[in-house]
């Protein structure tokens, strides 16, 4: 496994300040602090491809 990759801007406000939070018990791990904004976040991969629908097909 490699190390996580990390984001280019903040998702809320655009900032390019951002920096690993740190691990706590309300911060789960892989999370990132924007000093923009102040927030912390986190990114997560779902998956690859298109995703299923639920719904009528052509």
């Amino acid at each position: 496994m490699s190390e996580r990759a990390a984001p280019f801007y903040c998702p809320y406000c655009g900032e390019e300040d951002l920096r690993p939070a740190e691990r706590s018990e309300k911060v789960p791990g892989a999370a990132w602090w924007c000093a923009g904004c102040l927030r912390t976040f986190v990114v997560r991969f779902v998956g690859i491809g298109v995703p299923e629908t639920s719904g009528a097909e052509s």
